[in-house]
C-alpha cells in the first residue's frame, strides 16, 4: 500500500513538472517549443520527452557549460531537434553524438551552425525570415502555430513539430516556401498518427 502511494506521488510530481515546464516556457532565440495546451501528445509521452530533454541538456552542460546558452534542445516523441551555434565542426559532431547516445532517442535533426559562417547581415535576415514564418503560422487559423519550433540558418528554414493531419503539414510548408528570399525549407514535421503512442 505504501509503495503504491509512493508511486502515485512520483507520477503526480512528474506530471506537475511537465505542466510547469510547458506553461512557463519562454520563447528562446529560435522560437517557442510546443505549446502544452495544444500538444497532441499523451501525458506519458510528454513526460518521456521532458525526461529525455533534461537528460541531454544536463549532459551537454557537464561537457561544456556554454552549451546551456548557445544551444537549444527540443524532443518530440523521442525525436531530438538541435539548434544554435558552436565554435567548430568538431563540437557539432560531439553534440550530435551526445544526442544519439540519449536513452530512447529515435532520430536527431541537427540545425546547429558554426560561428563565423554567417555575417551580421545574413543573421539579421535569418531572424527576419523566422519572424515572418512565425507570424504567418499564427495568423493561419488552420495551423496550431504553438506546435512548431522554427530556426533559419543562411536562408534555410528548419521546422520541427507536430501536425494534426497531412493538410496542416502541407500548409506549414507552403507558408515557409512563400517567404521571400528563402532558399530551402527543411522540415521534421510529424503527424499525430505517426507518434508512437498516438491518441488517435
Amino acid at each position: 500500500m505504501f509503495k503504491f502511494k509512493k508511486m502515485n506521488l512520483k507520477i503526480l510530481l512528474l506530471i506537475l513538472a511537465v505542466l510547469t515546464v510547458g506553461c512557463s516556457k519562454s520563447p528562446g532565440p529560435f522560437g517557442a517549443g510546443v505549446n502544452i495546451s495544444l500538444d497532441p501528445r499523451t501525458i506519458g509521452m510528454q513526460i518521456d520527452d521532458t525526461i529525455m530533454q533534461k537528460n541531454l541538456i544536463a549532459r551537454l552542460a557537464l561537457t561544456e557549460k556554454k552549451y546551456l546558452l548557445s544551444l537549444q534542445v527540443e524532443v518530440l516523441d523521442g525525436r531530438i531537434f538541435l539548434a544554435g551555434k558552436v565554435d567548430n565542426p568538431e563540437e557539432k559532431i560531439k553534440v550530435t553524438k551526445l544526442a544519439w547516445e540519449t536513452k530512447g532517442v529515435r532520430s536527431v535533426s541537427n540545425a546547429i551552425s558554426i560561428k563565423g559562417e554567417s555575417s551580421f547581415r545574413s543573421t539579421a535576415k535569418d531572424i527576419l525570415i523566422t519572424s515572418q514564418l512565425r507570424s504567418a503560422l499564427i495568423f493561419n487559423k488552420d495551423i496550431k502555430s504553438g506546435n512548431y519550433t522554427l530556426e533559419t540558418i543562411n536562408k534555410k528554414i528548419y521546422i520541427f513539430g507536430i501536425s494534426h493531419n497531412q493538410d496542416e503539414k502541407r500548409k506549414v510548408i507552403n507558408e515557409a516556401e512563400k517567404i521571400y528570399d528563402v532558399e530551402e525549407v527543411i522540415h521534421s514535421i510529424y503527424l499525430v498518427s505517426e507518434l508512437s503512442r498516438s491518441k488517435l
